[in-house]
């Protein structure tokens, strides 16, 4: 196992620190993942590393590194990610960090081979769908901007786990994107929060190319790993807690199966069609996940402001959305972000942009010369 840490380590962005998932070569003689570079070169021009002046045109693709890198992972999903409890991690205490329907998680620590390895907590999951739930952690898990989980754990104690899964993950040390709004007293610059969109929204591509429905987008599913106001580039935000994905194609309806997380509509981020028909798993699609983007980004700006705050009953914000009615603007959001958010609200999911659409419009807006003239 120790040799597998020496080539985790070789195998990560030193931008990111994160797996490489595309990787490039540069003329500095580093490599480095295609979309963490891009982001660099756009806003400094030079080698993060050398310092000297870099374009994305003299980026090349590693394909030595990336045949390395499937073949690590092939190597871990051959080892089955397998851990064991108060064997190679243990949960530092008893009482859990945090615990909702279906879900506990538990501070923990590696109990073998500890130098340089990252913090890490316990996720348990309950309830019928478990095990698909786990699955799909650990198969998207590699993306730099969804959260990471590093396998199984086995349960000695509990050997027969078949409502109940461990997975072990790494540990958010910041807070969640909700916690950072709410303990500011004003929302962060416009250009830092566009740069976490862009960041949620890379992470949601990836979900959708898998054909998965996150259904449960919001500012608390978002963790902080590095937030620098003054190096909005190098700031850190991976989603987690797809408890609400069961209608993707890795999920299958059981019937019977016991309440748990999976049974419940976020109703003030949720798109017209889900909430007219929950029951329906074609209304749950990507164009949803795009509409409850957009009131995540309100959320955002709005310093974490639970959406439809003046309206206290759930079945009047259903009424609302189904009219069509819109979240007021934020003050410090700009025109042009603003005609983009409201953009993911059409009432038609055929008038919604993809997520690849999206991250194309904010951008484009983005690096749009003398943009942030517009700001307020």
């Amino acid at each position: 196992m120790a040799n597998m840490n020496i080539w985790d380590d070789l195998l990560r962005c030193p931008i990111t620190y994160e797996l490489f998932d595309d990787p490039v070569l540069a003329p500095d003689g580093h490599t480095y993942g295609r979309h963490a570079i891009e982001q660099w070169i756009r806003s400094h021009g030079t080698s993060p590393i050398t310092r000297q002046p870099l374009s994305i045109e003299q980026l090349y693709p590693n394909r030595a590194v990336k045949e390395l890198v499937d073949a690590f992972e092939t190597l871990l999903r051959q080892k089955n990610y397998q851990f064991t409890l108060d064997v190679d991690v243990k949960k530092r205490e008893r009482r859990p960090l945090f615990q909702t329907i279906g879900k506990t998680i538990y501070s923990a620590e590696w109990l073998k081979d500890n130098n340089n390895r990252p913090e890490i907590v316990i996720l348990k999951i309950d309830g019928a769908r478990a095990k698909k739930e786990a699955s799909f952690y650990v198969n998207l898990s590699r993306h730099p901007h969804i959260i990471r989980t590093f396998g199984f754990v086995y349960d000695r104690n509990n050997p027969d786990q078949n409502n109940s899964i461990l997975l072990l993950q790494e540990y958010a040390p910041e807070e969640s994107l909700y916690e950072l709004l709410q303990n500011r007293r004003t929302a962060p610059d416009e250009k830092i929060l566009i740069q976490i969109f862009l960041q949620i929204i890379e992470a949601m591509i990836c979900l959708a190319s898998n054909h998965v429905v996150h259904n449960d987008l919001a500012c608390r599913n978002v963790l902080i790993f590095r937030f620098d106001e003054n190096e909005p580039e190098k700031n850190i935000v991976k989603i987690t807690d797809f408890g609400l994905s069961r209608h993707s194609q890795l999920y299958s309806m059981t019937s019977g199966a016991a309440r748990t997380t999976l049974n419940i509509v976020p109703v003030r981020y949720a798109a017209p069609e889900v909430l007219l028909s929950n029951t329906a798993s074609e209304v749950y699609t990507e164009k949803s996940d795009v509409y409850s983007m957009g009131v995540l980004m309100w959320e955002a700006y709005s310093r974490g402001s639970f959406p439809w705050a003046n309206i206290e009953d759930d079945n009047d914000v259903i009424r609302a959305v189904k009219n069509g009615d819109l979240l007021p603007k934020p003050s410090n959001c700009s025109q042009p972000f603003w005609s983009i958010i409201t953009k993911t609200w059409s009432t038609s999911p055929s008038n919604r942009p993809t997520f690849r659409e999206l991250k194309h419009l904010l951008t484009e807006q983005y690096y749009h010369p003398g943009h942030f003239l517009y700001l307020s």
